[in-house]
């Protein structure tokens, strides 16, 4: 390593310690004005001109808004539509019923499970958003729970999303592995679901009975009021739970026939083109809220302009939310753009790990220090690559999913969804460490594990 890279790795660390200070000591600054002042001085601590940091600060900010942004935007709106017509109300209803308490955790897991095949960490978040408030209310207003309900029904949710998106294909982390290394995706895919089972078990539904009863977390009054439905009138007529879950599920739905089309016909092919753009998220969460609205509320009478202005009302409380976001957007930039990712490359490339291992530490690295999962795996995948076409013996469906899991390790502060978690909580910094963090973590760790003895077993075959 050279000097250049041991001031670059401790920036990065500096920075992410200034930026908790900022947010936890007496200043109590908001988090958004925080991202932004660490990233700006991230910025002339690597100098870069004054320009460039304004450019990157907008660049970084932009893009996470154009990828993150609009799509929680269009799934408050959903969230709302659903919430509006009761049919989050009726499905949590189902939920608790028929479920014991005990096993209302594994339910949400499976649910997210499912959700989580073809969506992004951030939009599965938002989709089950209503759901988890829903379920976890009820709870709550029934005395069924001690503790922080809305932990116990969330952090199984996260842990099954953040499985999902990054060992699991269709998911971009994982297919870019895929090409990187020049394997199949039928293998990894296989591999990913075996992997993914019981780091979701241990990450989710498990630890969340643990941390749950020691925290006290709930959400901000205005987003539960947004996504759940306190009281409904005895004459008040019922959505079908079918027609709502369809609305619920149309993103879902597209995406997944995106994710099948891609697997099963060839690039350039037009029906495959046509399910790429109805299967862009943005698009996907459109055609739902556009779906939602028409069948909940206008084809059953309701009044248009109620409806345009319950959407407009859906958008305030997720302001915040968004905008915070966006200032994580501009940190991660300005960490990537002063290459600290090229430090922690030259760092591992003077390890002596085993493939599987050093794939994973690289990507781990890289994701929690620039705070990009795809900036770990396309490095990772990148750095190795070359190994993988030299090494026969090289099982390369699970180091592409070695990668894959250590991307996901330590989500924290430079991380768009430790944000997306922490705000919609209404989590202080120390409670989403011990949720959106730790559960990453666990499910990184148990990934990389379960790759270990599939490779051991295969090897053994």
């Amino acid at each position: 390593m050279t000097p250049l890279d041991i001031d670059l790795l401790l920036t990065a660390l500096v920075s992410v310690l200034v930026l908790v200070g900022l947010i936890v000591s007496r200043l109590k600054m908001h988090p958004l004005l925080a991202l932004l002042v660490v990233s700006v001085g991230v910025g002339f601590a690597t100098s870069m001109e004054p320009e460039a940091i304004v450019s990157h600060v907008i660049t970084g900010a932009g893009k996470t808004l154009g990828a993150v942004g609009v799509v929680i935007a269009l799934g408050a709106m959903l969230g709302k539509i659903l919430a509006d017509a009761g049919v989050t109300e009726q499905i949590a209803e189902v939920i608790l019923k028929r479920t014991s308490d005990r096993m209302i955790p594994w339910a949400m897991m499976m649910v997210a499970f499912v959700i989580g095949i073809p969506m992004f960490f951030e939009v599965g978040l938002v989709i089950m958003l209503p759901l988890i408030f829903s379920v976890a209310r009820k709870l709550e207003s029934q005395a069924r729970f001690k503790g922080s309900a809305y932990v116990y029904v969330g952090v199984p949710v996260i842990a099954a999303l953040a499985a999902m998106h990054g060992m699991v294909p269709p998911h971009p982390g994982p297919l870019t592995a895929i090409a990187a290394l020049k394997t199949s995706v039928g293998p990894t895919m296989l591999y990913g679901f075996l992997a993914a089972i019981p780091a979701m078990i241990l990450g989710g539904p498990l630890y969340g009975a643990f941390i749950s009863p020691r925290m006290s977390t709930r959400p901000d009054q205005v987003l539960l009021d947004q996504f759940t439905l306190a009281e409904k009138a005895d004459d008040q007529p019922r959505t079908s739970v079918w027609l709502g879950v369809l609305a619920a599920l149309l993103p879902a739905i597209l995406m997944l026939i995106h994710a099948v089309a891609e697997m099963v016909l060839p690039k350039g092919n037009a029906i495959l083109n046509m399910a790429g753009f109805l299967g862009n998220p943005l698009i996907a969460m459109l055609l739902g809220v556009l779906f939602a609205g028409a069948s909940l509320v206008l084809a059953r009478g309701g009044d248009a302009g109620q409806l345009r202005e319950s959407l407009g009302k859906s958008l305030k409380p997720i302001a915040s939310i968004i905008m915070i976001i966006a200032g994580g957007g501009a940190f991660q930039e300005l960490l990537t753009s002063a290459k600290v990712g090229d430090a922690i490359v030259h760092l591992t490339q003077q390890s002596a790990f085993p493939p599987l291992i050093l794939g994973w530490l690289i990507a781990m690295l890289l994701s929690v220090s620039t705070g990009s999962a795809t900036v770990g795996i396309v490095g990772a995948a990148g750095l190795l690559a070359p190994l993988a076409g030299a090494d026969p013996s090289l099982n390369l469906p699970l180091l592409a999913l070695s990668i894959g899991c250590g991307s996901l390790f330590f989500n924290y502060a430079n991380h768009a969804g430790f944000w997306m978690v922490k705000e919609s909580f209404g989590m202080t910094m120390g409670e989403a460490t011990k949720t959106i963090s730790v559960v990453q973590s666990i499910v990184a760790v148990v990934g990389l594990i379960v790759v270990l003895l599939l490779n051991a077993a295969v090897t053994v075959i």
